[in-house]
């Protein structure tokens, strides 16, 4: 009686044994990816240490949300702050600094140099501003303090209540600080990077010292290479997501995570396979690694600063918005937002992971197609 059994005469021991020499050709190929990388000290640098060096810079920047305080400078009498309960002038100290004077010409004259923000005086029933169109951004809060106080002065002479009552508070809780909205921007931005650029160089690294060329002809068969660099990616990116969590969490920095947090997780592994297929796009036509880097940072530079990473795009253009709704990483991006800063949970998630699996797999499709084992 033959010993061959099972699906095609094949014996069991020899699938195991198959089965068991691509396992550990799986693990000999990601331990050599992952030791080849961690030896170049220059690609450690800019994909681990030079984008963590963006988060800790401004994330030490931006950690005190406080306006700057303006300062105005009060020739004389002024009744429309003189009058103000003790309580409310204590209040305005936080954002406003007033200096009283008598000489309104050197006012004047420190208006004009930047050294303070307005001069503010009063003749008869009119009260007059005189300030800087040199930073548009505090002269419109100067004017719109002022007129505040005006108008408040004018209420209370006439001895009527207001008719109407403006409350105001921000949307996030009062513990929400800037690092909650730069820590996903940050780590986004990294994983497209290290993603992008790591896929682009080590293809067109392979092709041209003909390692794609030996791996075909090598019983390992291409699955293998492939998961085994996709693997490598995809734990280089968790350690990134943890490191860079890990930093803000601190302290100093004082990252509050909501109960979804680890849903970062899960969007960070399709990110990276989205990115990836950029970089084999890229791969496969690039012949030089100069050239590949040089393409990958003209793709990766822009889309983070298109996407969000740095500073929003509230501000900009309809037709700016519209074309960085295209572009994966902004997805990314607002998805960790959702699920690091804003406690929103899978409804938030999982459309943007469907959405970055479908671009990977149309990158990956036009990178098969573009495909070439060496550059003959």
């Amino acid at each position: 009686m033959s010993a061959r059994s099972g699906a095609g005469g094949r014996n069991p021991a020899d699938a195991a044994g198959a089965e068991r020499t691509r396992g550990r050709a799986f693990a000999s190929l990601s331990r050599a990816m992952a030791l080849g990388m961690l030896r170049d000290r220059t690609a450690v640098f800019f994909i681990l240490v030079f984008p963590l060096m963006f988060l800790v810079l401004f994330g030490a920047l931006f950690k005190d949300n406080a306006t700057p305080r303006a300062e105005i400078v009060q020739l004389g009498r002024v009744e429309a702050l003189d009058s103000l309960p003790r309580e409310v002038r204590a209040g305005l100290e936080d954002f406003l600094t007033i200096r009283t004077s008598d000489d309104r010409g050197q006012a004047l004259e420190e208006v004009r140099a930047g050294d303070v923000d307005a001069v503010l005086w009063q003749e008869g029933d009119r009260v007059r501003l005189r300030y800087s169109a040199a930073d548009p951004t505090r002269a419109g809060s100067v004017r719109a303090i002022v007129d505040s106080l005006v108008q408040q002065a004018n209420i209370a002479a006439t001895g009527r209540p207001p008719a109407y009552e403006l409350t105001a508070s921000r949307v996030e809780d009062e513990s929400l600080r800037a690092i909650q909205f730069l820590t996903p921007g940050m780590l986004g931005w990294a994983v497209a990077m290290s993603a992008v650029v790591g896929s682009a160089l080590t293809l067109v690294n392979w092709r041209r010292k003909r390692i794609l060329r030996r791996l075909w002809l090598a019983p390992v068969g291409p699955g293998a290479v492939i998961a085994a660099r996709v693997g490598v990616n995809i734990a280089l990116a968790l350690v990134q997501t943890l490191v860079f969590v890990g930093v803000a969490a601190l302290p100093f920095y004082g990252l509050e995570l909501t109960g979804y947090w680890w849903l970062s997780l899960p969007l960070v592994v399709c990110g990276t396979l989205a990115f990836m297929s950029v970089g084999l796009v890229v791969g496969a036509r690039a012949r030089t690694e100069e050239a590949a880097n040089g393409v990958t940072q003209v793709i990766v530079l822009p889309m983070a600063f298109l996407s969000g990473s740095f500073f929003p795009l509230d501000g900009a253009p309809a037709w700016l918005r519209a074309l960085a709704d295209l572009l994966p990483l902004k997805h990314l991006t607002e998805a960790m937002q959702d699920v690091l800063s804003r406690g929103q949970g899978w409804e938030a998630a999982l459309p943007v992971m469907g959405g970055l699996l479908l671009f990977a797999a149309v990158m990956t499709a036009i990178a098969a197609r573009l495909f070439r084992w060496d550059d003959a």
